[in-house]
């Protein structure tokens, strides 16, 4: 059975896409724990992140780097923490959230319920530092 995940890569979920190539898919958590919080997620369905291979694994970091520095940009913060937690869907996925403290990436704070409108606001601030 398909996960949500696959369902958004396929598109058969809407989503709010950051970037693609044939091996990842990075997009906006709709219910992010800050605006910018984005998910990178490998296409291929792997249930944890540290069961793929030894060359995904290193490539879903290269993926996510230049998304990391344009939330930098996009966002105030410190920099852009990520996490790793895997427990709410089970495909393989990575948080960049830009953070100022270890607290923001506190996955246990109620998450924001952003409207369709902020979403694709912290998308646009996104795909603009994506192109600087």
């Amino acid at each position: 059975m398909a996960t949500i995940f696959s369902k958004i890569i396929a598109g058969d979920i809407p989503s709010f896409k950051i970037a693609e190539n044939d091996q990842f898919y990075a997009f906006l958590d709709v219910f992010p724990l800050v605006s910018g919080h984005t998910l990178v997620v490998p296409k291929k369905e792997t249930d944890k992140l540290f069961d793929m291979d030894a060359h995904d694994l290193g490539a879903v970091l290269q993926f996510a780097q230049p998304i990391a520095k344009a939330i930098e940009k996009a966002f105030p913060c410190q920099r852009c923490g990520m996490a790793v937690v895997g427990l709410e869907v089970p495909h393989a996925h990575v948080h960049l959230v830009p953070i100022d403290t270890a607290d923001d990436l506190n996955f246990t704070r109620p998450k924001l319920k952003p409207s369709q409108d902020e979403l694709k606001e912290a998308q646009q601030k996104i795909l603009q530092a994506l192109k600087q």
